[in-house]
């Protein structure tokens, strides 16, 4: 008997920087996932006032070089954060979630490669998925345990605070990645050039605008990027190859710092390392293969 691969949506601030690009076709050609679909999520609006609107073409442009257009289930999340932690922004994406919660067929991965907006709006629209078979993977927040993290608040809980706090107030599993793991995921322009920009155009898609983003890094020459969305994905493809240790969910201030825990609170699993040899091998073969077998 095959086993069923696993149900994933993929929720995705697409056009933030370069590396969701990444993480999405990494998740498209792998036959032990099921792409149930791909939300467009907002990445707030330091950069952009359009940000849902950029994803969601991010989206559709990655769909179409891949030559899938109209294969997979395309649903806008929410255009902005929650007002607060009582306050859902409902959404295409934050129902696509409700409803793919509500089947028998295993559990569903929910993977948030930017802000748990769409996650947290699910939880305060139907308060039941806490009690479904649904696990939230999510990139984002400082690490635990006494790492030292950057200075800055880290970017995907910057971008909506209170629905991390949603999320992690909830009975809802988490896997969380935090910024001292999923930076560590670095690849060269040199190694992109190499192996991925030659594999037609979506390679050379994904290589070039890699190289465009880190020329818009002001007075810091970058040769290089972190594919820091690509364990969102490889944590549902193969939970081992992270070392996992459980923390207290975080709470989290209004300057993005870690509350201290209250006695007894409820604990995730918190990712410290990953097999970043087998993901980077594995996205590259894949892409590899999709070239050759088009």
């Amino acid at each position: 008997m095959t086993a069923a691969p696993r149900r994933i949506i993929i929720n995705t601030d697409a056009k933030n920087e370069a590396d969701d690009q990444f993480a999405i076709v990494h998740a498209l050609l792998s036959p032990t996932l099921d792409v149930r679909g791909i939300v467009p999520a907002h990445f707030g609006t330091r950069r952009t006032t359009e940000s849902l609107r950029e994803s969601r073409e991010e989206v559709d442009l990655l769909l179409r070089l891949m030559g899938r257009e109209g294969q997979y289930v395309v649903a806008d999340g929410a255009p902005h954060k929650l007002p607060d932690e009582q306050t859902a922004v409902p959404s295409d994406g934050s129902r696509l979630i409700i409803e793919e919660s509500k089947k028998s067929e295993g559990t569903l991965y929910v993977a948030f490669l930017g802000p748990l907006t769409d996650m947290a709006s699910a939880i305060l629209e139907d308060p039941e998925i806490q009690d479904r078979d649904v696990v939230v993977v999510w990139i984002g927040g400082p690490p635990h345990g006494g790492v030292i993290a950057p200075s800055s608040i880290e970017f995907n809980l910057s971008n909506d605070i209170e629905s991390a706090n949603v999320v992690m107030n909830s009975r809802i599993p988490v896997w969380q990645i935090p910024s001292t793991v999923y930076s560590m995921v670095s690849v060269t322009h040199l190694e992109l050039e190499d192996r991925v920009a030659p594999l037609g155009e979506l390679g050379a898609y994904l290589t070039q605008q890699v190289i465009d983003f880190n020329a818009t890094v002001e007075n810091l020459a970058m040769d290089f990027r972190s594919l820091g969305d690509s364990p969102g994905i490889g944590a549902v493809m193969n939970p081992r190859g992270g070392v996992w240790r459980s923390f207290p969910a975080p709470l989290y201030d209004a300057e993005g710092k870690m509350i201290e825990p209250a006695p007894g609170r409820r604990e995730i699993p918190v990712c410290e390392s990953m097999d970043i040899r087998w993901l980077l091998e594995d996205m590259f073969q894949k892409l590899r293969h999709f070239h050759a077998t088009r």
